[in-house]
């Protein structure tokens, strides 16, 4: 019997070492686009001058390496409501920034970039946030006991507003991002906590004292609002057995020359405030 064993696994590796034909599958490449990171974020008790816009390409889907920088653009953002033009002037190769930008609630901004011969123009109206009421932890909203941050804040009566929230716990590579609406919450004061729960596989551990976790919160438009959700809902959807394939998002960057050849990434005007909350 033994031998017969031994001739049956000979006869599995043969067939296995057969199997070794290579087959080449031709993947379409997407073209190249321009990669636009937009966020000119105003940090409430900041006089918010000094804004930065980085401009990138995008790579193929299987290619292993950096957005490429783009140099040589133009860029400037126009208020729509004053008509002062903020001229962004390139630093390091990609990077372009200004340290004369003027916030104003309320106000329109109007991107303009011209990159490779076509203009770039993106619009988006500049929103305030409310401040924290309150930060503290405890361990009684989740799961586990496990500790949590618990931010709160006063949502404005009879205004339509539209918030996002970022947590990320020092050392950790990844936040944890939250859009929210008033369309329930209006004009009362609202909470939402964050906490971390305990997973090998994931090399994920729960909040410990001592630890540190950055809060940011910021004042979005409705439209900055939809894309959030999409962008956040698709990515936490990701590896499910019946999630939808993932496609590039196309946010708010209009090719006024050739529309085909849209623009990925966005063009935000926000208010925020920050916070570092250390667990004891």
């Amino acid at each position: 019997m033994k031998t017969v064993h031994l001739y049956i696994a000979l006869a599995c590796i043969s067939l296995l070492g057969a199997c070794t034909d290579v087959i080449e599958v031709d993947v379409p490449e997407a073209p190249i686009r321009l990669v636009v990171e937009a966020s000119l974020d105003w940090e409430q008790g900041t006089t918010g001058n000094e804004q930065s816009i980085q401009l990138r390409t995008s790579t193929p889907y299987f290619q292993n390496q950096d957005n490429p920088p783009v140099s040589g653009a133009s860029v400037e953002v126009v208020n729509l409501d004053t008509g002062e033009t903020f001229i962004f002037t390139e630093g390091t190769p990609g990077n372009y920034s200004i340290d004369t930008f003027v916030p104003i609630l309320g106000n329109r901004y109007q991107l303009d970039i011209l990159y490779n011969g076509e203009r770039y123009r993106a619009t988006e109206t500049l929103f305030p946030v409310s401040p924290f009421t309150e930060i503290s932890q405890s361990t009684e909203e989740g799961e586990d006991d496990v500790l949590e941050v618990n931010v709160s804040f006063q949502d404005p009566e009879t205004v339509a507003n539209w918030y996002y929230l970022r947590f990320q716990g020092r050392g950790d590579l990844l936040p944890e991002l939250y859009y929210i609406e008033d369309e329930f919450i209006d004009g009362n004061e609202f909470s939402i906590f964050y906490e971390k729960i305990e997973d090998e596989d994931e090399n994920i551990q729960e909040f410990q004292p001592g630890d540190v976790v950055d809060i940011q919160f910021y004042g979005i438009s409705e439209d900055y609002y939809n894309y959030l959700q999409l962008l956040i809902d698709q990515f936490d959807s990701a590896g499910e057995p019946f999630s939808a394939t993932p496609v590039p998002l196309v946010g708010n960057c209009i090719n006024l020359d050739n529309p085909d050849n849209i623009a990925y990434g966005y063009f935000r005007v926000t208010e925020k405030t920050s916070a570092a909350y250390t667990f004891n």
